[in-house]
């Protein structure tokens, strides 16, 4: 199932809340993000759909094995471009901006290179 940048920023926002706190819950998600109850509720509806988040009893969210790996990887992602960006004289806040709407679209092959060309 192809994901879109919406439940990536979802799920990405369900990784970075978890390294503060394990139990994540959609009210959680939706003040971090700025986002409504409805608008949280219809997203992680959509997420446990397709395999990327599970719900326990209690309604904490978790992250399956597939949907860390994602979110793992649009967190690395971001963190790479906003590092890069930096090193290039871009503003810290500006960089990271910029990387959260970059790193949903650029391709492995690039995130490759800027990876290679900032470790050197």
């Amino acid at each position: 199932m192809q994901i879109q940048e919406s439940g990536e920023m979802y799920l990405e926002t369900i990784l970075i809340l978890s390294k503060e706190n394990p139990f994540v819950r959609s009210v959680d998600v939706g003040e971090y993000m700025g986002y409504s109850k409805p608008s949280v509720s219809r997203a992680i509806g959509l997420l446990k759909n397709g395999g990327y988040v599970v719900s326990d009893h209690d309604g904490y969210l978790f992250l399956t094995d597939e949907g860390r790996e994602l979110a793992e990887k649009i967190y690395n992602r971001h963190n790479l471009l906003t590092e890069f960006l930096i090193k290039l004289g871009v503003s810290k806040e500006t960089a990271s901006e910029d990387a959260c709407k970059m790193e949903h679209i650029i391709s492995d092959e690039s995130i490759n290179a800027i990876e290679a060309f900032t470790n050197k």
